[in-house]
Parts: C-alpha cells; structure tokens; sequence
C-alpha cells in the first residue's frame, strides 16, 4: 500500500536528521539553508514488538515488519508559493502526501543559525502554515472561476460547489487551516480533488536538545499551547541522539545508550508508529515456518481487501478467511490450541479486518 509522510519545517529544524534515523535512505545534512534542490524518499520500517512475541510461539525464516514511505521535503521559507527555495516544486512534493509530519526546531545552538535570526517554534509554524495557505487559496480560486462557468448553464451542483468553495476561501483568508472547517461528508466531494495541502492530518514533532528528551523546554510549552485549540499530536524528541542510537549496531549498546539516556525506547520507533496510525493504517499478520509477517490495510477494511494486500489473486479467489486473535495465539501457544479452544473462527467477506488479526486466506483461482 503506496502510502506517503511527509516530513516539513523551515530550514536547520532537523528534518533531514530524523529522516535518516527512520529510513533505508541517507541523505547529506547540513548547516546551510537549501543545500537540496529536491525531496528524498524512502521506506521505513514500522517497528513492532508483537511480530518477534509470535515467533516464539512458531519458529520461522524470516519477520517482515510493514512499512510506509516517508518523503524528507528540503525546508520552506517565506515566499515558497511565489517559487522562493524552489518552492512551488516542494509545495507539489507535499501535495502528493498522505499526511505531514512538521519538524519545529525547539532548541539553542550558536553553531546553527537559524534562519530567521532567532529560534521562535510559533512563528515557524505559523511560516509554514501561511505557505500552505496561500498556495490552497490559489487552488480553491481557480476551481471557483471553472465552477462559474458552468454554473452560468443552471448546473446546481457547480452553485452548491461555488458555496462550499467560498467558505473554504473565507476560511483560509482567516489565516484557518482547511482540516479545521467543519463541513458535511456530502460538501466534502466539492473540494476532493484539489487535495489542499492544510487539509492534510499533521503531527508535530519539537526537536530538542538531548536533555530536554524526557520533559521538554520552554519552547516546547510554546509549542502546546500555541496548539491547544487544535488538538493535534506533538512528539518530543532529541534528533541528534536520535542519530547517535541509530547508528549503534549491537542491540544491547542501545539498549544500554538508551537506559542511560532515561528513555525506554527510540523516540523514533514511536514517531514511526504515530505516523502509521495518522494515515489511518493497521497491521494483521500472517505466521508461518516461512516468515512473519506484518501487511498494511486502511482502518475498517473487509476481508477481501486484506486479502489483496497478500495478493491480487488472493482477493480475486477469496473464498474464507481463518482467522486468530493476537492475543489468543500467544496466550494459548499455538494455531491447533486456539482451534481446541474455539478461537478460530471463519470468516467471509463481509468480516471488517482488526489491528494485530492473525489470517490465514482460503482462495479458489
């Protein structure tokens, strides 16, 4: 499933750092604003524990964890939708996304400037918020002269259109992001296709100096507060150990830099999960003695449909799906146990796919 996050932020927040912490792909950073002429992409992993707790219950060749594609988009500055930094190529970069993960830079260091002369998280926020803005009032604009035009016949769905439209450009000229209007699922076909960068799902990630990993600084208050209203998702993280972890090979030095550090985890372990989840996505597995596997689907997906993330084929022949609970597989022991213990059951096409399902597809082609 060709899923995209897309990582944001003005220049010298840490974007490309993180990147590298989260991807197969490593990129070059720098100290320098717009040393990137274009995006990078890459696959990331979706680390998840449950996939090794199953393969202590059956012994296989191989774990396949699922993944999602994280695009680093080189940093926006003032101007981006007039084409500043090459703007206007980044600004179709973030359009192509699924959902955004904006880097805010919350923390001090005389050795990179920032590029507005001063850290202040709201205002680069707010930078960012106003590019996307004006490039979604530009779009939401011409749509309404294309509308005109046909509304001029009588065509009453191109008037309900232009309705639905001006509100959108009422509320963007109000400095308002699109995902804050409130509008009918039915109103909601006007603006679809224009696939407006400030409608997108965002988490915010406050990217601090080592010390503050755990709790935080001023900056990130700011940060929270600034973003109340919104309810959004904000991430603390020190991208620079972050790096310094990634880097680390053997399994108990990280455990060990991680102890040290206070830190249970990897804060991009659960930057990644958070990412999976705002596209709405969730795992179910496959087990076999060949390889564990983790398969993406969308949140309230049938059976079929999962079984296409397996194979074309798969949905095309689906007949049944056999399916386990996580939790009773690995509380009983065994695929024969939870049959024993009626818990395995079958199926059809109708059953809506669950986080951490265990399947095993039954097809006919």
């Amino acid at each position: 499933m060709a899923l995209k996050c897309g990582i944001i932020g003005v220049a010298n927040v840490g974007k490309s750092t993180l990147f590298n912490c989260m991807s197969n792909t490593k990129v070059e950073t720098s100290s320098f604003a717009f040393t990137s002429s274009k995006s990078n992409m890459g696959m990331v992993n979706v680390p998840d524990p449950r996939l090794y707790k199953l393969e202590n219950f059956q012994p296989t060749e191989k774990i396949i964890p699922a993944t999602v594609e994280i695009v680093d988009i080189p940093g926006l500055t003032k101007g981006a939708n007039q084409g500043e930094g090459v703007g206007n190529k980044f600004l179709s970069d973030i359009r192509n996304t699924d959902a955004l993960i904006q880097v805010i830079r919350c923390f001090d260091d005389e050795q990179l400037p920032h590029i507005d002369g001063s850290v202040n998280p709201v205002r680069d926020i707010e930078t960012i918020n106003l590019e996307l803005q004006v490039k979604d009032l530009e779009s939401v604009e011409k749509k309404m002269e294309r509308l005109a035009k046909i509304a001029k016949t009588g065509d009453k769905d191109a008037k309900r259109g232009i309705e639905v439209l001006a509100q959108y450009k009422d509320h963007l000229e109000d400095f308002q992001n699109a995902r804050t209007l409130e509008i009918s699922e039915n109103d909601r076909k006007h603006i679809e296709d224009l696939f407006l960068l400030t409608s997108k799902p965002v988490m915010f990630v406050c990217n601090v100096e080592d010390e503050a990993a755990i709790s935080g600084n001023s900056y990130v208050q700011q940060v929270k507060e600034y973003l109340a209203s919104e309810e959004a998702e904000i991430l603390v993280l020190a991208a620079r150990m972050e790096s310094e972890i990634a880097e680390l090979e053997d399994e108990e030095d990280r455990k060990e830099f991680l102890a040290d550090a206070g830190l249970e985890e990897p804060g991009v372990s659960k930057l990644i999960r958070s990412a999976y989840s705002m596209l709405n996505l969730v795992s179910f597995f496959t087990v076999g003695p060949k390889e564990i596997r983790a398969w993406t689907i969308h949140k309230g997906a049938l059976a079929p449909e999962a079984a296409g993330a397996i194979h074309s084929d798969l949905q095309r022949g689906f007949i049944r799906a056999e399916v386990m609970k996580y939790e009773d597989f690995i509380t009983l022991g065994s695929e024969q146990a939870c049959k024993d213990k009626g818990k395995l059951s079958v199926e059809g096409k109708n059953y809506v796919v669950n986080e951490a399902d265990i399947l095993h597809i039954r097809f006919n082609v």
